[in-house]
């Protein structure tokens, strides 16, 4: 696909989109908001994608919005044309895992787009802040919800109150991203994990349990018990719960037959 902002490349599994305006620190505009959607509803849609890696090219992961308009930057975007409008998918939407590979700053919608992905890595020195209130701004992409959920209701207030910027290695301390290493490292990392799910995880229960992970950010026990018990047993009774068992019994990695648009328990799920 013909892609204006971003690059994207799959190998054995693994889709790896690259947000790519490194001369303007991969900051955020249209065209990559529109292209970043696009790509992600084809990973969704794509059974040979079993997991999704994004990074930055460069030395950013992404500096933000492009401020280039100056003021009227946010005021523009409020005004955008209908005949421009597409749409909106996130990482939290798709049924494929999404790591993001936070290989330098991740400012503003840098910060807020990489916690609507499910695993994040850090480069230690990343910069990274929450920085809205510091223009005038409001986070957002349900960053109120999901930041405490992530890092707890203190620590969300701080980075949402404050705008401060924290560091990679700050970051995993206080539990943002799972892990945070040297700069050079963290696509590798990330890219790991990603073939570990591609190859050793049923893509229909992966694809289930992450739903399940997202809707019980506002579900209670009760509700998630009610809503895992029936899941378990369609899900025992796909051919995939078969072959995991069989697969470990005979010491060798599974063969899935699973489709995430053919199983996927839809009418079950929240």
């Amino acid at each position: 696909m013909d892609y204006e902002a971003i690059e994207v490349t799959l190998d054995d599994g693994v889709a790896l989109i690259t947000l790519n305006r490194p001369e303007r620190m991969n900051a955020w505009n249209g065209p990559m908001a529109r292209d970043l959607s696009v790509s992600l509803a084809w990973a969704d849609q794509n059974d040979d994608v079993r997991a999704v890696v994004i990074t930055g090219s460069g030395r950013a992961f992404c500096a933000g919005a492009d401020l280039s308009s100056g003021g009227d930057t946010f005021r523009e975007n409020r005004n955008q044309d209908p005949a421009e409008a597409f749409k909106e998918v996130f990482p939290w939407d798709i049924r494929k895992p999404v790591i993001a590979a936070i290989n330098g700053a991740a400012v503003g919608v840098g910060a807020t787009f990489s916690m609507t992905a499910d695993i994040r890595y850090a480069a230690d020195d990343a910069k990274i802040g929450f920085v809205f209130v510091r223009r005038g701004q409001l986070p957002e992409l349900a960053s109120h919800a999901v930041l405490p959920r992530i890092i707890g209701m203190s620590r969300a207030a701080e980075l949402l109150m404050t705008g401060k910027i924290i560091t990679g290695d700050e970051a995993a301390a206080m539990g943002l991203v799972s892990e945070a290493l040297p700069r050079e490292q963290v696509l590798a990392r990330a890219l790991e994990t990603a073939h570990e799910i591609a190859t050793h995880a049923a893509p229909v229960s992966v694809a289930t349990s992450k739903r399940l992970l997202w809707s019980g950010i506002t579900s209670s026990v009760s509700d998630m018990l009610r809503v895992e018990t029936p899941l378990f047993s369609y899900i025992s009774q796909q051919p995939d719960s078969v072959e995991g068992v069989e697969s470990f019994l005979e010491h060798r990695d599974p063969q899935w037959k699973g489709s995430v648009n053919d199983s996927f328990p839809q009418d079950l799920l929240p």
